[in-house]
């Protein structure tokens, strides 16, 4: 009996061990897939990073935390494109369009005040050698924000304003909401606006407030053709709450092509003043100083590229033709305003500000503008828009307001800050 159960011990005792040492076996291989995957993605980042950032002439310390890369011109990330191994750069667009020039120092008379010079934070440490553009150089901490290596630098889906589709669910599936003016109907070569800088206060960090004009092109499907510009605050992209000049393109809907700035290869960049992502200073304050840009985005009608230009003097670059479908014709819509992200944290609206955070009936000095909306025709030449329509999911919350006078020409003031007792 004793033994039997001495017997019984041993065998009992075996079992257990057993399960102990598949126990043991499992989590040693479990902390191995786990440190396997972990240094995996170590690797990825890195590879990313070395991608992104290529080896610079001379970098420069920004005071917002930034570090700026003097690239040569021909190492940017553009040329690690296939199609673009052998791309001559143009220096210089073919045309530039005509038209009426407003004169961007000029504000409304209601406003009583002249705006004011922008810059960029990283100048007062230096400037970029000629022949080299500045790169906002990509820390590893920009790239592990993202949802993953492959969506970083890229917008979510669905984050196109349709300013034809009433369907309310449609509208909040993309958890992006816009206030804007637009025009469609025709073919359009352009588009051009001056819009007044501010800093948006963003509730979470997932979310992001921008401030842009669209270049639409083909349907609202999997096919869609954009290019974008303008300002932004986005934590989750940039690290922190500053406001940011940005640009955007996509071939196909924002699913595998595109990106902002120069976070992949695309956008081919000739100027070496100004660097795309890099913060914006100073901003314009409620009852205060108003300080805007003026932004400009044109298809040359001898190369067929679409060219970029910020203020009068800084003609930034070049998307190649070749990257778009639509878009290598021309655009079938324009939209210029604002948009932000509403994740409804605690399932309420968000409190992220669009524009300056105020509605567009409190007006200049508080509320954010677009003043002298253009766009380009088919002989290259600047014109009024004709038949602007405007749009914004829930007005509560976000709204926008169109006018027109001698000095500002086309304008609008739009924005608002989200959750109120009417936008919940």
């Amino acid at each position: 009996m004793g033994s039997c159960a001495y017997g019984g011990c041993v065998h009992f005792s075996r079992s257990r061990l057993l399960v102990l040492v598949f126990c043991l076996c499992s989590l040693v291989s479990l902390s191995c897939a786990a440190r396997l995957s972990v240094s995996r993605q170590k690797l990825e980042v890195q590879k990313h990073l070395d991608r992104l950032n290529k080896p610079a002439v001379k970098s420069i310390e920004s005071p917002d935390g930034d570090i700026i890369d003097c690239v040569h011109m021909s190492h940017q990330p553009a040329f690690d494109h296939p199609y673009l191994k052998d791309h001559k750069i143009q220096m210089r667009p073919g045309y530039h369009p005509e038209g009426r020039v407003f004169d961007d120092n000029k504000v409304s008379t209601e406003s009583k005040e002249r705006t004011n010079p922008i810059t960029q934070s990283w100048h007062v440490n230096g400037k970029c050698p000629e022949g080299t553009i500045p790169i906002r150089r990509t820390k590893k901490d920009d790239v592990l924000r993202a949802s993953s290596v492959k969506r970083y630098g890229k917008k979510k889906h669905r984050a196109i304003p349709q300013p034809r589709s009433a369907d309310p669910d449609l509208v909040n599936e993309s958890g992006h909401q816009h206030a804007i003016a637009y025009v469609e109907g025709d073919k359009y070569y352009g588009a051009k606006a001056t819009l007044n800088v501010w800093e948006p206060k963003i509730q979470q960090p997932n979310e992001f407030s921008l401030s842009q004009l669209w270049i639409l092109g083909g349907s609202f499907g999997q096919d869609l053709n954009s290019i974008e510009a303008g300002w932004q605050v986005s934590p989750d992209l940039y690290g922190d709450n500053n406001t940011r000049l940005f640009t955007y393109w996509t071939s196909d809907a924002y699913q595998a092509t595109g990106c902002y700035n120069l976070l992949c290869s695309g956008f081919i960049q000739i100027n070496s003043e100004i660097a795309m992502g890099a913060s914006i200073s100073p901003v314009s304050g409620y009852r205060n100083s108003q300080y805007d840009i003026s932004i400009l985005v044109w298809k040359d009608p001898k190369e067929g590229h679409w060219w970029m230009q910020f203020g009068n003097d800084y003609v930034l670059g070049y998307w190649p033709s070749f990257l778009f479908s639509y878009l290598a014709d021309s655009a079938s819509m324009i939209e210029w305003g604002g948009e932000v992200v509403n994740s409804e944290p605690d399932g309420q609206h968000t409190s992220t500000q669009m524009g300056s955070g105020r509605f567009p009936e409190e007006g200049f000095g508080k509320s954010s503008y677009f003043r002298n909306v253009q766009v380009v025709d088919a002989s290259n030449n600047l014109k009024a828009p004709k038949g602007i329509g405007t749009f914004t999911e829930q007005s509560n919350c976000y709204d926008v307001l169109t006018g027109n006078n001698g000095d500002w020409g086309h304008y609008f003031y739009y924005g608002g800050p989200g959750r109120n007792e009417n936008c919940q």
